[in-house]
Parts: C-alpha cells; sequence; structure tokens
C-alpha cells in the first residue's frame, strides 16, 4: 500500500502470499514520482535502493542490523512512517478487510478501494 503524506491510502497491490512485499514495491510505485519513500528494515535491499534512486526517490530505510556498513537515514522524516501504520489501522477497522473474507482477490481488492473512498471522505 501507498499513502500520501496525510496518511491516506493512494494505491494498493495485492502481491502473492509466497513472496516477499519488496518485490512488489517497483509495480507500486509505478506512475509514481514520490520524493521520499519511508519503509521498515524489511526494505533495506540494494536492488531497492538502486530502484529509488533510479525514479529520484528517497530512500528513507533503517539499516539491517547484519548490514556490515549502515546507510544512513534522515531520522525525523522517517519518524513520519506511523502514518502508514496509522492508514492500516483505520483499514482495519472494516472488519471485512481485517479479516479477509473474500476468497478472490479480485473482490478483495475492490472492498479495499470501497474502504479507502471511504477513508478519504471522512
Amino acid at each position: 500500500m501507498a499513502c500520501d503524506s496525510l496518511g491516506r491510502p493512494v494505491r494498493f497491490l495485492i502481491a502473492p502470499g509466497q513472496s516477499h512485499d519488496i518485490l512488489a514495491v517497483p509495480a507500486l510505485l509505478e506512475g509514481q514520482r514520490p520524493a521520499a519513500v519511508l519503509a521498515d528494515r524489511a526494505y533495506d535491499a540494494n536492488s531497492l535502493r538502486r530502484y529509488l534512486d533510479q525514479i529520484g526517490a528517497e530512500a528513507v530505510i533503517p539499516s539491517t542490523r547484519s548490514r556490515k556498513a549502515p546507510i544512513p537515514h534522515d531520522p525525523l522524516l522517517y519518524k513520519l512512517r506511523n502514518r502508514v501504520e496509522r492508514c492500516f489501522n483505520r483499514l482495519k477497522h472494516f472488519r471485512r478487510f481485517a479479516t479477509r473474507f473474500d476468497r478472490l482477490a479480485s473482490h478483495y481488492l475492490a472492498f479495499i478501494h470501497i474502504a479507502a473512498s471511504m477513508l478519504w471522505m471522512r
């Protein structure tokens, strides 16, 4: 999921359950021009950092503890990442989103768009 600077949902993508979410980031950001991409340690990969450099976005991703040479990030900008977490929390207030009753991904994605539009109308 991608959010704007106010923590409102902007774009969704359902990734296969057996793959890591980092593989979906290029498809999620396709056509977007973000100034910065805020993500947690799980998204610390050289390939993702190269992709973000190519599109001109600043990578605000803390380094994993196993990285030999930690890559610095802006801690003040990283604090804004909680807006994405709060957006997920607001979406989880919709029971159908939280429990994923829908068996088809297309139905689930359709409901996500309905829930997101309800958040935008608030």
